[in-house]
């Protein structure tokens, strides 16, 4: 940040984040809107690990998204602080969002954070797309019991109901100086986006054979040269990672040699 450049009269800007339980579609969502992938995205739990911002610029507004860990009952001493990085992100946010699925029931798990979102929160019903009318309106129907500010359908798979989100999110925002330089679309460096990407096809790969805590980490850059290490609990994961004769390291690196610009 620090990239005050001179911006129009009413020019907005503000911080948005998206919180909710775990595998809701918030990496998703962010992606959808800014048109390309800043967060990793699995059907495992606990994918993201970190604050990520994700920076939409327009010539009259800009807004900075706070991608967010799922907010869950913790389990694991990581469990505890994806929550607090997860909680955390509500701090100093100019428009708070809670994702839902409309593909399942309001669960104890999303009134836990309904019940503690900032007054004049917005709720988000995510994955549309999978779900019938009725259920649809079952969902808002039951959400209205926490008086958010606004409700928003959308399904972040296909992109339906995100144009007009993201519109209220403008309106929402306070005039404000421009974050970050235009072009710029995420405060994350270049080799944790691609260790990140690497953990992500590491994970759709190995499918259910691998946990999630696994980690990687650049260890190596010189473009296009990038030597990637990849972190396991216990010694009997290597083979998993590694694969029959090297066909899972294989199969990762071709997907994410894809996801990468050429050079």
């Amino acid at each position: 940040m620090g990239a005050e450049a001179e911006v129009p009269e009413g020019f907005r800007s503000g911080f948005v984040t998206f919180v909710g339980r775990p595998n809701v579609g918030k990496s998703t969502l962010v992606n959808q809107i800014l048109g390309q992938k800043i967060s990793i995205v699995s059907d495992k739990p606990q994918t993201t690990r970190h604050q990520i911002r994700g920076v939409l610029s327009r010539p009259e507004s800009q807004i900075v998204f706070v991608d967010t860990p799922g907010i869950h009952r913790p389990r694991t001493l990581m469990g505890e602080r994806l929550n607090d990085t997860a909680t955390s992100s509500l701090e100093g946010i100019d428009v708070a969002c809670l994702l839902i699925e409309a593909t399942a029931a309001m669960g104890p798990g999303d009134r836990y954070i309904a019940e503690r979102m900032p007054k004049n929160s917005v709720l988000v019903l995510n994955k549309t797309d999978a779900a019938t009318a009725e259920r649809i309106m079952s969902q808002l129907s039951k959400a209205a019991s926490f008086e958010f500010a606004e409700y928003f359908p959308i399904s972040a798979k296909t992109g339906d109901g995100v144009d007009a989100l993201v519109e209220y999110l403008v309106s929402r925002l306070p005039e404000g100086p421009r974050w970050y330089p235009e072009g710029e679309v995420t405060d994350a460096p270049e080799p944790f986006r691609v260790a990140e990407l690497v953990r992500e096809q590491l994970l759709a790969v190995t499918r259910e054979e691998l946990p999630h805590s696994i980690a990687t980490r650049v260890s190596e850059w010189e473009w296009p040269r990038i030597r990637v290490e990849i972190i396991v609990e216990r010694d009997s994961q290597k083979g998993i990672v590694i694969g029959k004769g090297g066909s899972v390291l294989k199969e990762v690196g071709i997907r994410v040699r894809r996801q990468l610009p050429p050079g």
